[in-house]
């Protein structure tokens, strides 16, 4: 159940509850008022008649005053014949009545005074109290509904604000929520004033990072430039190694950074998705025959090679940068290539591309949050440093792309690359 619904339950309740009570006090008030008076009543004729007979020996006329009458109640009478005097409501010949009776020389002497005016009288206002009692309800369940509405409507907006800024959009604000300072308002503001303070962190953690890759590449150039002077040998091999992996890592930190800052903007263009893949994988080395882009859009196409294998299963135009798509493919092959097993296999579909791997497929934790930097989850999927994958997904972002991770039902990791048709407009 929604709050709004939630809090409209409530109201509706309170307003059921109250209504309710309202009504049996006031019906309760009303009986009792009557009957009480119908009681004095009876009760003073029951006197007059009583002093009447005291004086005459006769019943004085009026009251439906008799003696011994066989309608009188059985508690009433039984009560008149010890010598007692009392009164009840009771039915009488014509409706509800008030009976007042006393005994007097052996007998039972009794009036009756009519109560179904009174009786129609209480059933008039309990009506009335009912009929303003539901009214009551419905205008306050009404304005209930309102309320919650507004709030409701107010943390909805709050909430999808809060989503937008987890999916990585931390310029995203709330904003005012209405004229009202209440604790609705307090959480926007929290809420946007946590924003900015991500958005201010990250930035700084972004121009750090950036600063080390930059300070670092010009070192790192100068060693790895020093390392290949080095005389042949074991030593000299694993030194150019670690020195190409510290470089390797300052290049992808720098790429990252210009991701985040979104300092280069794609150079977009039409072109056939097959015969563009095939040209990317065979130019990078990756070993997909030529044969796959003359089949491109003619059914199925597969070349193989060393590392991965191409299947054009149907070919589409598609609106990308070339330079950032290869980035994606050849970062998308070496997480295959790194962290799965062989054959890998990269499948175009329509607009859709596919690289899948026969490993035992991405972590738990990638599926769920997507890809981090500097975490490459598992232990059994090998070394790393959790670039590859964000970098891949930073460029998709940027030329429009979809990146879609996930495990394929036979095994092994799935990544889906879902891209833009072509332009409507083609000098966009």
């Amino acid at each position: 159940m929604t709050l709004r619904r939630q809090i409209a339950a409530v109201i509706a309740l309170v307003s059921c509850l109250v209504a309710l009570a309202v009504v049996l006090l006031v019906h309760h008030a009303s009986v009792r008022q009557h009957t009480d008076q119908a009681r004095k009543s009876a009760a003073a004729a029951l006197d007059a008649v009583l002093t009447g007979y005291d004086a005459t020996g006769e019943l004085v006329a009026g009251w439906h005053a008799a003696a011994d009458d066989p309608a009188l109640p059985p508690e009433l009478r039984r009560l008149a014949l010890r010598e007692r005097q009392g009164s009840v409501l009771g039915p009488g010949p014509h409706g509800p009545a008030m009976w007042a009776a006393a005994g007097a020389d052996g007998r039972v002497l009794s009036v009756r005074v009519d109560y179904a005016e009174d009786a129609r009288a209480i059933a008039d206002l309990d009506r009335a109290v009912a009929v303003g009692a539901a009214l009551s309800v419905l205008f306050t369940v009404l304005a209930g509904v309102l309320a919650a509405d507004r709030i409701s409507s107010r943390l909805r907006t709050a909430a999808r604000t809060a989503r937008t800024i987890a999916r990585g959009d931390l310029d995203a604000r709330i904003g005012p929520l209405g004229r009202a300072r209440d604790e609705v308002a307090e959480l926007a503001a929290a809420v946007d004033s946590m924003s900015a303070a991500l958005r201010s962190r990250l930035a700084g953690e972004q121009r750090f990072t950036a600063d080390v890759a930059h300070e670092l590449r010009t070192p790192l150039t100068g060693l790895l430039t020093a390392s290949e002077l080095l005389p042949p040998g074991r030593p000299t091999e694993l030194v150019r190694d670690r020195v190409r992996a510290l470089r390797d890592l300052t290049e992808d930190l720098l790429e990252v950074s210009r991701l985040d800052s979104g300092a280069d903007a794609p150079e977009l263009a039409d072109l056939p998705l097959g015969p563009l893949l095939a040209r990317a994988l065979t130019a990078g080395g990756t070993a997909a025959s030529a044969a796959a882009a003359g089949a491109a859009g003619a059914g199925t196409g597969a070349g193989a090679g060393a590392g991965a294998e191409l299947r054009v299963v149907a070919d589409a135009v598609v609106s990308t940068d070339p330079r950032r798509l290869d980035r994606v493919l050849t970062n998308l092959l070496a997480n295959a290539h790194r962290h799965g097993r062989p054959p890998v296999v990269v499948t175009v579909e329509g607009a859709t591309v596919s690289v899948r791997d026969h490993g035992p497929g991405y972590p738990e934790e990638i599926l769920r949050e997507g890809p981090r930097r500097f975490r490459t989850g598992a232990r059994e999927r090998g070394g790393g440093h959790g670039l590859g994958l964000t970098i891949a997904q930073g460029h998709a972002r940027a030329i429009g792309a979809e990146l879609h991770l996930s495990d394929h039902p036979d095994g092994g990791a799935l990544a889906r690359l879902v891209l833009p048709g072509p332009r409507e407009d083609p000098g966009a």
